[in-house]
């Protein structure tokens, strides 16, 4: 197992906190749903290369549709165990 390297963890932390901004929630809820689903590690530390590269916009565009792509997939999960 790989550990975030220094500008990992700032990118992460401004990609939390411009995400939970824009969604008008606190970065630790975002943050703690993020991490729920896995993706501060295979979104923010894995795909780092490609997402610091983009707009903070373009990073924020990601994480919501990222989040709620997973965020829909559970509650369907859920809704077929029922």
């Amino acid at each position: 197992m790989s550990t975030a390297t220094v500008p990992q963890a700032q990118f992460a932390t401004l990609a939390i906190g411009a995400t939970a901004q824009r969604m008008g929630i606190t970065a630790t809820e975002l943050h703690n749903r993020l991490k729920r689903h896995g993706l501060v590690r295979r979104l923010l530390f894995d795909c780092y290369d490609t997402l610091h590269t983009e707009s903070i916009d373009g990073v924020v565009w990601n994480v919501q549709e990222a989040l709620k792509n997973w965020e829909l997939k559970e509650a369907d999960e859920k809704g077929g165990m029922q």
